[in-house]
Parts: structure tokens; C-alpha cells; sequence
């Protein structure tokens, strides 16, 4: 068994630690990244990197690609393509031995539902078009695994936080803000319960979509508040929605309110989350482990 991850990033880096903790120590992991300094870090924990910035193939992957047994995709959509099929399809084509593909998508594909509980047969998002280019990706997933008559896992994930990406990072950078808009709720999921659920999907060669999320969404402002609870500081002015500062983007966030249903894939592989709510995750990452 040896593991060939399309984008080396934080989530693939959990990811990485948790199928060597779960499945076997010793498993060959292979990764692709856009950064130098990354690749030092891959290969302090034993991670062999290619470069590969998604633009043109990568030259120097094909040997590690061709004896991967497992492929994950990590890498953003590119114009409704995904970069690893477009560059990279003939090289999966021969590798004889693969066994299970996985791509990390996005609750991001769900339209708005007004705060209203979805699954993953939910109404998919027509406007948006990230969302338009992530929907094109996983059908060609779907199409290509299907071909090749290989089982395939597609995640959708909520948003990522972690040691070094959380809340109480940014509270002590002072980056936080406390922005108000009622109603409004996101889900997250924590890195390692998203290393957690792809290691052990992989070990059950695990076939089809499922939401990557917590438990329980929640208002933004409301991870602010406990985390300078758990620092013992004062959490940031509050700001109302149409006075805060944001970018297109981050508007576009507070445009999408609905509430993710995570049962598909807990039941699938008969688990409970490491970190259910934001409170675990951030106790977690405000404790040290």
C-alpha cells in the first residue's frame, strides 16, 4: 500500500499523520507542493514531495504515481477542470495497482438553504462559480473512477480549522473579529477529524459523497467569544454585519447560511467525531494537543 496525495496542504498533511497512525507507520506516502519550504517540512516527516503547481505537469511524479495504490486530490478546481485529471490522467490510467480514490470538495457546492438542516442530496448551488467549478470537478471524479472501475470517497468539507489555523490563533495575533449578523451559522470541522474520517475511509475502500462537518453549526461571533474566554482576554467589539470591512469573497460566506448534516458518514464508518462542536476543537488547539 502507498498513498500518492494531489496537493500536500494542511488538510493532506492530517491526513497523512492520521493513516499512519491508523493503518500502518511505515506506509509510503507520497505528496505534491508549490513550496520549498513545504517540501523541507514534507521531508522531515517522511514524505516524499513533488512539484507540481497545477499549470503543467509535474515532471518528476510519474514513478511515485504509477506505484500509488491510493490517490487523494486536494487541489482547487481550475475553470470547472481539476488539475489532476487534466495533467496527470494518463499516468493514473497505468498505475495497475490503484485501489481507492478520494477528492476533498466542498460544502460549498450546497446552495443557500436559509439556516435550514441539508444532506448531501441537498439542492446543489447554480450561481456561484466556485461552487459551478467544484460540481463540474467531482462529476469528473465520478466519471473517471467509474472508468476505471475503482471505488471513489468524495468529501465535502466544511471549514478547516486547527492547530495554527483557529480562532485562538487569530485572537492572539490579534486578528479576530467579532462580526454580527443574525441568523447567520457556519459549519467547520477540525484537521484531524478530517484526517481521522479519510484514513479510515480508505482502510474500508469507502464509495460515494459525504459532508465533512461538526456537529454542530454555529455563529462565527460565537468561536470568538469562547476563545477569549479561553485565553482570559476580552473578545473583540462586536461589528454589525453591514459595517464590517470585507472582502467579495468573505461577503459571499455571510450570503450562504445553512446548517450541514454530517449523519451519512458517521454512520457509514460507525464513528462519533474526536471534536463534535467548535468547544472540543478549540479547548484542544488552547490546551496544546
Amino acid at each position: 500500500m502507498s498513498v500518492f496525495f494531489f496537493g500536500m496542504g494542511y488538510s493532506s498533511q492530517a491526513t497523512a499523520k492520521a493513516i499512519r497512525k491508523i493503518i500502518d507507520e511505515n506506509i509510503d506516502i507520497f505528496g505534491t507542493t508549490r513550496s520549498r519550504i513545504r517540501a523541507d517540512k514534507l521531508a522531515r516527516d517522511q514524505i516524499r514531495s513533488h512539484a507540481f503547481d497545477g499549470r503543467a505537469p509535474g515532471l518528476m511524479l510519474a514513478v511515485d504515481l504509477l506505484k500509488s495504490t491510493h490517490v487523494i486530490a486536494s487541489i482547487p478546481p481550475s475553470r470547472e477542470t481539476d488539475p489532476v485529471l487534466v495533467h496527470h490522467h494518463q499516468e493514473l490510467d497505468r498505475a495497475k495497482d490503484l485501489q481507492w480514490l478520494a477528492y476533498f470538495s466542498s460544502v460549498g457546492v450546497y446552495a443557500n438553504s436559509d439556516g435550514a438542516w441539508i444532506d448531501e442530496d441537498a439542492e446543489l448551488a447554480q450561481v456561484e462559480q466556485r461552487a459551478i467549478d467544484r460540481i463540474k470537478v467531482e462529476e469528473s471524479w465520478r466519471a473517471y473512477a467509474n472508468k476505471r472501475g475503482v471505488p471513489l470517497a468524495i468529501f465535502r468539507i466544511a471549514g478547516i480549522y486547527g492547530p495554527g489555523r483557529s480562532t485562538i490563533n487569530k485572537l492572539q495575533d490579534g486578528l479576530a473579529h467579532r462580526i454580527i449578523k443574525p441568523g447567520q451559522v457556519f459549519n467547520r470541522v477540525h484537521c484531524a477529524d478530517i484526517g481521522r474520517i479519510t484514513a479510515l475511509a480508505m482502510q474500508n475502500r469507502l464509495e460515494g459523497t459525504f459532508n465533512l462537518t461538526d456537529d454542530e453549526p454555529a455563529p462565527p461571533q460565537d468561536l470568538v467569544t469562547f476563545g477569549a474566554k479561553l485565553l482570559k482576554i476580552d473578545p473583540p467589539k462586536p461589528i454589525p454585519f453591514e459595517r464590517a470591512e470585507l472582502s467579495d469573497m468573505a461577503k459571499s460566506f455571510y450570503g450562504d447560511n445553512k446548517r450541514v448534516c454530517n449523519a451519512k458518514i458517521k454512520k457509514a464508518l460507525g464513528i462519533e467525531l474526536l471534536y463534535p462542536t467548535y468547544r472540543e476543537g478549540l479547548r484542544a488547539i488552547f490546551e496544546g494537543n
